[in-house]
């Protein structure tokens, strides 16, 4: 059996930035829109009227105060509410390749390594451009990498899974190294149009080089453990897919057809299932609550997060214990927690101990537990 290592992540992060305070401006307009279009039913009492956004409810419902984004002049017109990319020719790159290829160099450079050293490309991602071919192919074409790749889709938990197939490849010796890749454009899903989600996500790609960690070139963090689970649950949905057109009514503008979440069951169901996985993970592996120098967390909620740390730690998380980055990231499914760690792991030092979790839709949870070395 081999010991794979984490030895590089990058991160690319969208051109645009779209703030609160622009996000409700836009909200609002919409709102004031739709409300003076249904005048008549909404005096009738045959519908309640669009309350208004406020960058107070934004941040004391999430704790986000930014996003990026591939496209924000759509999201912030109030006649379109939704991003607004070109349509690209089948021989051009996709837009999610074109994301994805800039953090894979960076975790190459920052690994020392190239194209050349990498068997396998894992495109690990809550949505996908397309059904084939496999956008991790395209990724593998674009960076000139022999050998293999395949999409995979865990929602929210995508990169840790994706994490865990990689290292159990490298384990079993099939393998020697591999690219996690996590292009995600959140808003693309997202209801723009919806004041309790409007502000969740944003867009960014991340990638992770998993390797031998014989073949470590420098500092890196070896994969100790991984552990992932899955429980059914609508709670989170998106009912879109290639059966739209064949079903009554496939086609409209339906709600479900984005991201859609009942919240409060989502905070009363995840968070304890989440705290005790990572719990188990780490009796398992035999790893004290003092053990951990540092907790990447999913990046969906700071009340979340604030409460898992909480937990798990049995005390309140010290300053930097527990990054968050979505107030300026905002929530980025699957990448959440690897921006987090990419960010906020250099400072660790030889033998310091740290877990990656994700945990989303499905519902899916996947942790990774990591040792720093520095050579």
């Amino acid at each position: 059996m081999f010991r794979p290592a984490i030895t590089g992540t990058g991160v690319f992060t969208p051109p645009n930035v779209i703030t609160n305070a622009e996000l409700v401006t836009a909200f609002n307009a919409y709102a004031d829109r739709m409300n003076a279009e249904n005048a008549p039913a909404i005096a009738a009492g045959e519908m309640e009227p669009m309350q208004h956004s406020s960058e107070e409810f934004i941040v004391k419902a999430s704790g986000i105060e930014n996003r990026y984004v591939m496209d924000k002049t759509g999201v912030l017109d109030p006649a379109v509410m939704h991003p607004l990319l070109r349509q690209r020719d089948d021989d051009e790159p996709g837009i999610m390749t074109e994301m994805a290829v800039d953090a894979a160099k960076k975790a190459l450079a920052q690994a020392g390594k190239t194209a050349a050293d990498v068997d396998a490309v894992i495109c690990a991602a809550s949505n996908l451009e397309r059904a084939y071919p496999a956008v991790a192919i395209e990724i593998q074409q674009a960076l000139g990498i022999e050998g293999f790749a395949f999409d995979m889709n865990v929602a929210c938990s995508s990169a840790t899974f994706g994490i865990q197939a990689a290292a159990d490849m490298i384990r079993s010796g099939s393998i020697r190294s591999a690219l996690v890749v996590n292009p995600e454009i959140c808003s693309a899903h997202l209801e723009w149009r919806d004041r309790d989600c409007h502000f969740i996500f944003g867009d960014v790609a991340t990638a992770t080089l998993i390797e031998r960690i014989e073949d470590a070139k420098g500092p890196h963090f070896e994969i100790l453990s991984t552990r992932c689970a899955t429980q059914f649950s609508n709670n989170i949905r998106n009912n879109n897919g290639f059966l739209r057109r064949s079903r009554p009514d496939g086609m409209k503008d339906r709600r479900d057809m984005q991201f859609m979440q009942n919240g409060r069951k989502v905070f009363k169901e995840v968070l304890p299932m989440v705290s005790q996985h990572i719990a188990d993970h780490m009796a398992a592996e035999g790893v004290a609550n003092t053990d951990l120098k540092r907790l990447w967390l999913h990046q969906a909620n700071k009340t979340m997060n604030d409460f898992i740390g909480k937990k798990v730690l049995g005390r309140e998380p010290e300053p930097g214990e527990q990054p968050n980055i979505l107030q300026d990231y905002a929530n980025t499914s699957s990448a959440g927690s690897i921006i987090a760690f990419s960010q906020n792991s250099d400072d660790l030092t030889e033998g310091d101990l740290g877990l990656i979790c994700s945990f989303g839709a499905g519902y899916s949870v996947g942790s990774v537990i990591v040792r720093r070395h520095m050579s």
